[in-house]
């Protein structure tokens, strides 16, 4: 019997690139809101500021660059490419063990 499965037909390959883009995402646009000087009395940006510290935990002050603005683009998009790196992969690596 033929197989339903189409590649990237995975439910849980899509999770996970979701997952992936989301988190990337908000570590962007905290980075956005830093570099255009949002209000940090917002709620929105004091939200976007905190889960993006959370989500470069493991990467927070892994460069210290004298320039703020440099140290923020470092120490919040390095995380926000390896998510995206590695989610994808993983994706792509379910779809293949599905397929």
């Amino acid at each position: 019997m033929a197989s339903r499965h189409r590649y990237g037909s995975s439910h849980a390959a899509t999770a996970v690139t979701v997952i992936a883009d989301v988190t990337a995402l908000i570590l962007g646009l905290w980075i956005a809101m830093y570099l255009l000087d949002a209000n940090r009395a917002n709620d929105l940006v004091h939200f976007v500021q905190g889960a993006a510290r959370w989500l470069a935990g493991w990467s927070y002050d892994l460069f210290t660059f004298d320039t703020d603005w440099l140290r923020t683009l470092v120490n919040y998009g390095l995380p926000a490419l390896v998510y995206l790196v590695v989610g994808h992969a993983l994706a792509a690596r379910i779809r293949r063990i599905e397929h």
